[in-house]
């Protein structure tokens, strides 16, 4: 059910598309809603609720940034293994605030523990169970320093929780997942699922991000939600895996973030037995679809890159260590000279060698083969007998970019994403702060 990206990508038309065909379908245990709390100043939708009435077991891996969020500092204070509800808001990051960001999020979390509290009582099964702020998460994104909106947000919890819903169909999906955007031109979403004996288990998922984009995650936040009774030690270890080719293997523009968060939940639905192992059938099935997941929202990410127009993989092969292979691979990936010249459909093969070059790894110059396509542009040190500029030229036209450097100095591997640079981009963060 994943997004053929191949031929997505050879279309310029359906780039703006991406995750329209996503048939996500509702995860038992979750409710979702979302709401305009006016942070833009325009109705759009800006605040977001994944509640679990019944909880769920969560996992969360965050940005590795030197300077994070109050919100994510929150979140490590909680310090729980599950969870009852994550509050996502947009426009503000919620990010050098001080004293008042945390205590805004400490005055969120109490109005919405009791607002849910009260929601819970009044539920056909009488459950009269206290909400502890400790059972809330939340995720920020949005513009670094500027005061946290509490009071908007405050007096919009009402109408969020009044709005919660468990029939997530496709536009209720869409619609969620647009309320989380900032720079993002398009939704993100992406779902999967799998067989266990006559069971189906859901895999859905959400995600943005478009700009500020570098590993270890970057300005974005993803959302994986599942109803298979995982434990969180599972899932994190899981998480962990999963994130270190996909969502890490991606870049716009080099800049990590200080928000990122992706996060999986569990609301422990479907029941697959105790202490199953990470080497169990079942659970390498389940990671299989998670990366799947996973690597479509972050493709998705890549293309809309801002002001992105073309969709970039570099692969580094044959390397001694994958590490090696990433460092190089992220060099190139980073390069403005180098995306600059994909967004100008330019075949200046000297800037890959360059990035190479300046990423301080050993290599041989005279092992080096180096591919734009198909075409081979490079190798043994030299530009390559039969290279024909015209045909290269060609093949830059497409939306779909793909570069490949064999180092020929082992066997381990490592492909990254990225975009190229266009004006766009400067147009867009030049006005980030106030768009007209």
């Amino acid at each position: 059910m994943t997004i053929n990206l191949k031929n997505f990508l050879k279309d310029k038309s359906k780039l703006s598309r991406m995750g329209e065909f996503q048939e996500l379908k509702p995860v038992d245990g979750l409710e979702v809603s979302s709401v305009s709390a006016d942070l833009y100043r325009n109705g759009r939708d800006d605040l977001t609720l994944f509640y679990f009435k019944e909880g769920a077991n969560y996992a969360t891996v965050q940005t590795t940034s030197s300077i994070i969020s109050e919100t994510l500092e929150w979140n490590q204070k909680s310090n729980k293994k599950t969870v009852k509800a994550l509050m996502v808001n947009t426009k503000n990051a919620n990010t050098f605030t001080g004293k008042q960001g945390v205590e805004s999020l400490d005055s969120i979390a109490k109005n919405l523990s009791r607002i849910l509290t009260i929601r819970e009582s009044k539920s056909e099964e009488g459950v009269n169970e206290t909400v502890r702020i400790k059972d809330l998460i939340f995720a920020s994104t949005g513009v670094i320093g500027e005061k946290f909106p509490t009071e908007k947000i405050n007096n919009s919890l009402q109408d969020l929780v009044d709005k919660l819903r468990d029939d997530q169909n496709k536009m209720i999906w869409i619609k969620v997942a647009s309320s989380i955007m900032t720079t993002d031109t398009k939704p993100k979403l992406a779902y999967e699922e799998i067989i266990f004996g006559n069971k189906i288990i859901k895999l859905a998922a959400i995600a943005k991000g478009s700009g500020m984009i570098s590993p270890n995650l970057a300005t974005m936040l993803s959302f994986i939600f599942t109803d298979v009774d995982l434990p969180s030690n599972i899932l994190k270890t899981l998480l962990k895996k999963t994130v270190s080719t996909t969502f890490n293997a991606i870049t716009v523009d080099s800049d990590q973030s200080t928000n990122d968060m992706v996060s999986i939940f569990s609301t422990r639905k479907i029941k697959i037995g105790q202490n199953r192992s990470i080497s169990d059938p079942i659970i390498q099935k389940f990671e299989m679809a998670l990366k799947k997941i996973c690597l479509n929202l972050a493709k998705q990410i890549i293309v809309d890159g801002e002001g992105a127009k073309k969709f970039v993989t570099i692969s580094v092969i044959n390397s001694k260590s994958q590490q090696k292979a990433k460092k190089i691979a992220f060099s190139v990936a980073n390069s403005p000279l180098f995306k600059t010249a994909i967004a100008g459909e330019d075949p200046n093969w000297g800037r890959i060698i360059m990035g190479i070059g300046k990423s301080g790894e050993e290599v041989d110059k005279k092992k080096i083969k180096i591919k734009i396509g198909d075409f081979l542009v490079a190798e043994q040190g030299m530009l390559a007998p039969n290279f024909e500029e015209t045909k290269v030229k060609e093949y830059m036209k497409w939306d779909s970019i793909k570069v490949e450097i064999d180092l020929n100095q082992g066997s381990e591997s490592f492909e990254c994403y990225t975009c190229d640079f266009t004006h766009d981009y400067i147009d867009i963060n030049t006005d980030y702060r106030n768009p007209t």
